[in-house]
């Protein structure tokens, strides 16, 4: 399974991130997305037009969508641990990680204007990146009183694995974390999961 990766891209450490808790083994080859922006190259617009990373491909196939990646590299876990065998568990899941890979896209530009040259207003994206974290830091602190310590329930899920980089990066846009204690008590949770991986930028939560 190979992935085209750049190491400073959030959506790249979400793919990174599930296959190393699911002991997935990953070829990576390496872009230079930036500044080189050879994603956007003659030869990577024929694996993805849209002209963007990560890109899976796996015995002929090429996954191109962010959310399709993710769950074909979690559904590669032998022991399915992130993915919930029940249709309400797997719904909840499924609910998380939309909103992880399509509502927190505002997330991953915020730090893209930020650190890497990208178009766009980082003060507009951070205020909505931050409006976002409130309802997922509301949504955790609901769980907490239930006794559920994840997003979709007591085990961690694809959701969680994919919502965290958004979260933890977000200070590289200057979002403060402080803001968000249920967040932060969540994150040190991911923290401590088997296979866990890091990148430049995310916090050790102390």
């Amino acid at each position: 399974m190979i992935l085209h990766n750049y190491d400073l891209f959030e959506n790249c450490y979400r793919v990174r991130l599930v296959a190393s808790c699911a002991e997935v083994a990953l070829e990576l080859i390496n872009v230079d997305a930036f500044p080189g922006e050879e994603e956007k190259s003659p030869e990577y617009l024929k694996l993805n037009p849209l002209g963007r990373l990560p890109i899976l491909e796996d015995d002929g196939h090429v996954l191109r969508n962010l959310l399709a990646i993710l769950m074909y590299v979690a559904e590669q876990d032998i022991n399915k641990r992130f993915i919930p065998d029940d249709a309400k568990g797997r719904a909840r899941m499924m609910d998380w990680l939309g909103f992880a890979c399509d509502d927190l896209a505002v997330a991953v530009q915020a730090r893209a204007v930020a650190l890497l040259d990208a178009a766009g207003d980082v003060a507009e994206l951070r205020a909505q990146a931050r409006a976002l974290f409130r309802i997922l830091d509301d949504h955790l602190t609901r769980q907490s009183l239930r006794g559920d310590n994840f997003v979709a329930g007591d085990v961690p899920s694809l959701a969680d694995l994919a919502l965290f980089p958004a979260f933890a990066l977000s200070r590289d846009f200057n979002l403060d974390h402080d803001e968000f204690p249920a967040l932060r008590l969540w994150a040190r949770r991911i923290r401590l999961l088997p296979g866990f991986i890091t990148m430049p930028g995310i916090p050790d939560y102390h």
